[in-house]
This record gives C-alpha cells, sequence and structure tokens, in this order.
C-alpha cells in the first residue's frame, strides 16, 4: 500500500519536471553524444525507477549535510554558484572554499560501496565537470569529494586546471549543438552495448534501433512513430 503511493509520489515528481532542454548542462560534458541528443530531442525513454529518483533524493541530502559542516567550519565562500550566462551550457557548482588563502571548487559525488572501495582515482566523467567549473570560475583548483552513502567514508582528490581540456570538451559540446541543430543523431558507442553509460542508459532500446553510424533524426522518428507514439 504505502510502497505504490511511494514510488507514484516520486514517478510523478519527476514527470512534472520535465521540460525542453535549451543548453547543455554540465553533467553533460564528456557523456555519450547520442545520448544528451535523444535527451534534447525527448526521444522515447526506460522510464526511471522510483528507487533510482530515492537514490537521488538521498544524494542530495548527504550534499546538504556536507555542506553544513563545510559553513560551520568557516570554509564556504559561496554555495550552489550557477555558471556565468551563456549560450551554450549552463550548470551550478556545489560550492566555493576559501583554504590556506587559495580558493577551490567543490565538487561532491555520492556513491555506493562498491564503488568507493575501488576508487583509486577520480572517475573520468567527474573530471570532465570539474575542469569545466574551473574554467567558467577562473579558479585554478578543484576538490572531488567522494561519499560512501552506505558508510559516510569520505575520499578526496585535488584537482588542477587544465584549460586545454576544459576546451576540449566545450568544443565537442558546440559541434554536438550543430548536430542537435541539424537533427543528425551522432554515431553510436562503438562498444555498444558493454560501454558503462550503454547499460544504465534510458535510450538503450531506441538507441539500438538507430544505425550504428550517424543518421537523420527525422528518418529515425519516422521509424519509431510507425512502432510507437513519439513524445
Amino acid at each position: 500500500m504505502l510502497k505504490e503511493l511511494i514510488d507514484k509520489f516520486y514517478l510523478d515528481r519527476e514527470k512534472g519536471k520535465e521540460r525542453e532542454q535549451t543548453r547543455f548542462y554540465v553533467t553533460d560534458a564528456g557523456k555519450c553524444a547520442r545520448a544528451v541528443f535523444f535527451k534534447f530531442k525527448k526521444a522515447p525513454r526506460g522510464e526511471m525507477e522510483a528507487r533510482v529518483l530515492r537514490m537521488f533524493e538521498h544524494g542530495d541530502y548527504i550534499h546538504r549535510l556536507i555542506l553544513s559542516t563545510l559553513f560551520s567550519l568557516g570554509l564556504v565562500r559561496a554555495s550552489e554558484i550557477n555558471v556565468p550566462t551563456q549560450q551554450i551550457i549552463s550548470g551550478r557548482a556545489d560550492a566555493i572554499l576559501t583554504w590556506e588563502n587559495e580558493l577551490y571548487v567543490l565538487d561532491i559525488k555520492s556513491i555506493n560501496s562498491f564503488l568507493f572501495k575501488n576508487l583509486l582515482q577520480p572517475k573520468e566523467e567527474n573530471l570532465d565537470q570539474i575542469q569545466l567549473y574551473l574554467h567558467f570560475f577562473n579558479i585554478q583548483k578543484g576538490i572531488l569529494l567522494y561519499v560512501n552513502k552506505d558508510t559516510q567514508e569520505l575520499k578526496e582528490f585535488v584537482v588542477i586546471s587544465d584549460r586545454a581540456r576544459a576546451e576540449k570538451l566545450l568544443q565537442d559540446l558546440q559541434a554536438l549543438k550543430t548536430k542537435i541543430d541539424g537533427n543528425v543523431i551522432p554515431a553510436r558507442l562503438a562498444d555498444f552495448p558493454s560501454n558503462k553509460e550503454c547499460q544504465f542508459c534510458q535510450f538503450r532500446e531506441i538507441c539500438g534501433q538507430a544505425s550504428a553510424n550517424e543518421m537523420s533524426w527525422s528518418e529515425f522518428k519516422k521509424k519509431l512513430s510507425s512502432q510507437r507514439p513519439l513524445l
């Protein structure tokens, strides 16, 4: 009884958040270009599980808990800071800290015990994101703080600004924006469907129905419309 009510609450709330995406999010950087394309086009996707939505909310709670502690320590200069307004990308950093007269961009990530135990260096997608924050805020150092959401253990990695990496990410996003505007579906990941991104991707089913190479979105929509109603 309660399970069904709670699950429905989360699923209904998630549907209420759906809106047209016009700019990239920082979290899109380094991600599968085809998945980001489908997200922009509001392509049919697998429904997110209520369990996963609750996990996301738990991660948000952990973020607030960490930030509360850092505020108490007097380290937070600003929190939840939007990147400067521009056309291609939007995002919000967790915090900017001051430590020993140096500024740091803080990005907090909550992960499970298995991933935490085997984490010897930052995840590449997390490095991509913090490099963009460092680029936009013109700050030279960042901290990736990983929280084991099962045990509350912490691991931290100091990241140095890499302007070349940030510029390459922005170039890739600009190239993807050209494909989105031109209705050209990007090529599939070479190691589909074994790539870890594919395993949890909401667009995995329709991705498998599309050509492995670039193809017309308009043509693909015709194929989809003969099988199911489009969003």
